[in-house]
């Protein structure tokens, strides 16, 4: 624990609303705190139900974050996903202005959590307002993965620093954690890793220089996460896609927040396909945190999902595109 984790406040509300998941399914059961795409989409202006006044899913993740605390209502993005017009169709369909977006939080430098970052810029600065993007400097390396088949095949290049100034943002390209709106929200360092089971990927691959070899690259030591305290319920975790392990994180928030309760996990997993060997340990992993509520979304994986659900019951949830989500102080 430091002085920057000492500081932060607890918030009297958290709204959370899913701009970009890979499930749409407005029917997958919810939590009492939800609302779903359907009255999403009506309450943004839809005059009837159909394809076109409906989200899309694609592969990625990318939320609206709404913090209330002192009168004061506050709004950042927690990533973007994949690809500017399906996040602005998305945006537009739930009846969202980007307007009064102060930050952008990316998580790691991969094309499905910082594809749509221009857009989502450029829609903010029509409105007329300043937008501050915090990243830090390994997100920007070259990336590929190594196919079944031993192919290695290059991922998209994500927007550098210099293509986020010239869209008209404010960068904040640092490795270390910080403080946003009047110490409220906490956007992390690198996470340690921990856990004797949570390795990362085998078939992630850099480049440390744009001319050098592609290397392994499985721990993505880039990845970062955000953190609130909701008052009287506890800390609210998000982890895009748990690159650390779900666990990691866990551990970290409890270090850096010992006297505080994790109330809510929100994010993706990354339990899927070559990570599945390690569900089982990641399901006993999370047990001694006492986690009330497990929203898992994006990369999780349905086996995953339905081991966490056999495990914790109505405590786990599924993301989808279009759900609200919001915590109040003490409920």
């Amino acid at each position: 624990m430091n002085d920057l984790t000492r500081r932060l406040q607890p918030v009297d509300s958290l709204t959370i609303d899913v701009l970009t998941d890979n499930v749409s399914d407005t029917y997958v059961s919810k939590t009492i705190f939800s609302v779903s795409e359907f009255a999403n989409v009506v309450n943004g202006g839809a005059k009837v139900i159909s394809g076109e006044t409906l989200l899309l899913g694609n592969l990625g993740l990318g939320l609206r974050l709404t913090v209330n605390y002192g009168g004061k209502t506050r709004r950042l993005l927690f990533d973007t996903g994949p690809e500017g017009g399906v996040f602005m169709r998305n945006c537009r369909n739930m009846g969202i202005c980007l307007g009064d977006i102060e930050y952008i939080t990316v998580t790691h430098g991969h094309w499905d959590h910082m594809g749509a970052l221009i857009d989502a810029i450029k829609s903010i600065k029509e409105a007329s307002s300043d937008v501050t993007v915090l990243v830090n400097p390994d997100m920007f390396n070259p990336r590929a993965v190594r196919m079944s088949d031993g192919r290695i095949v290059p991922v998209a290049i994500v927007p550098s620093v210099a293509e986020i100034k010239a869209s008209g943002a404010r960068v904040v390209n640092e490795p270390g954690p910080s403080l946003l709106f009047d110490d409220h929200v906490y956007y992390s360092g690198e996470i340690p890793r921990l856990t004797s089971f949570e390795k990362g990927r085998v078939d992630h691959l850099c480049k440390k220089s744009p001319g050098g070899p592609w290397e392994p690259d499985p721990l993505l030591m880039d990845e970062r996460m955000l953190a609130l305290h909701v008052r009287g319920l506890g800390m609210v975790v998000f982890s895009a896609c748990s690159h650390a392990g779900i666990v990691n994180v866990c551990l970290e928030i409890r270090r850096l927040f010992p006297a505080t309760p994790i109330h809510c996990a929100m994010g993706g997993l990354h339990l899927g396909g070559v990570m599945e060997k390690i569900i089982p340990q990641t399901v006993e992993g999370l047990r001694p945190f006492g986690i009330k509520q497990l929203i898992v979304g994006h990369c999780t994986g349905w086996r995953a999902l339905h081991a966490l659900a056999n495990a914790y019951g109505d405590t786990v949830s599924q993301s989808a595109v279009g759900t609200t989500y919001t915590l109040k102080a003490g409920r």
